[in-house]
């Protein structure tokens, strides 16, 4: 008999630390995010009371999952420390991937993410999904954007900065509206675990269609 989400504690836990941190954390007065934050949790609520049955996948690693460890060490002691410890928990069964059918050079050995919930997830549906993307130090994670999906990323250790407009700290969110062109990067001494969560159409959750943006030429020409 395939086991169904109650079945298991540890996914349990996650959603429901997912849920406290879309609860709890702090929405810094924007009535935008703290909208966003309500869907996910709305969404997320409505699919564990569904108790999905569990989808089984390999485990599966990349490279830089050979800083997970330390991204989780550096969590755990951080204002994010329920969420690192769960995520010892479930490290040995999660499928780490690029998500990419290309990926640029160099970039196959500084970040992965792997799917907790949604249509490739252990925990499956189309409606929501949640995540988590992991960078080595010194990682620049090209400009890319998410047609139809709207995107949060919540740091759970590391600091990183997105279109190079601030720096970001452990608990910090960040909301890209659908479409938004964004270019993370990561700081030079740790590496940077981030979770996510995504909100869109069940056909482009399920396809995504990810992709990196093509870099913008300058502009050669003279005026006339």
């Amino acid at each position: 008999m395939t086991p169904r989400l109650s079945d298991s504690a540890d996914w349990t836990y996650l959603c429901q630390e997912f849920d406290t941190v879309y609860r709890y954390g702090s929405a810094g007065g924007s009535k935008v995010i703290r909208g966003h934050r309500r869907r996910v949790r709305d969404l997320l609520s409505s699919i564990v009371d569904e108790d999905p049955e569990m989808l089984v996948r390999d485990p599966e690693e990349k490279p830089v999952v050979d800083h997970l460890a330390r991204a989780i060490d550096l969590g755990a002691y951080g204002p994010m420390h329920g969420f690192a410890r769960i995520l010892t928990r479930i490290a040995p069964l999660l499928t780490w991937e690029y998500g990419y059918e290309s990926v640029p050079k160099g970039l196959a050995k500084r970040f992965a993410y792997t799917e907790f919930l949604g249509p490739r997830g252990p925990i499956p549906t189309d409606r929501l999904i949640l995540g988590a993307v992991l960078f080595a130090p010194s990682t620049t994670y090209p400009q890319h954007s998410h047609p139809d999906i709207e995107e949060s990323y919540v740091s759970i250790s590391g600091a990183w900065s997105e279109n190079d407009a601030a720096v970001y700290a452990p608990g910090s969110l960040i909301l890209n509206k659908s479409g938004e062109q964004h270019r993370i990067t990561t700081g030079a001494v740790d590496p940077c675990l981030l979770i996510y969560a995504w909100i869109g159409p069940p056909a482009r959750l399920t396809a995504p269609g990810m992709k990196f943006s093509a870099p913008r030429r300058k502009n050669t020409s003279h005026p006339v």
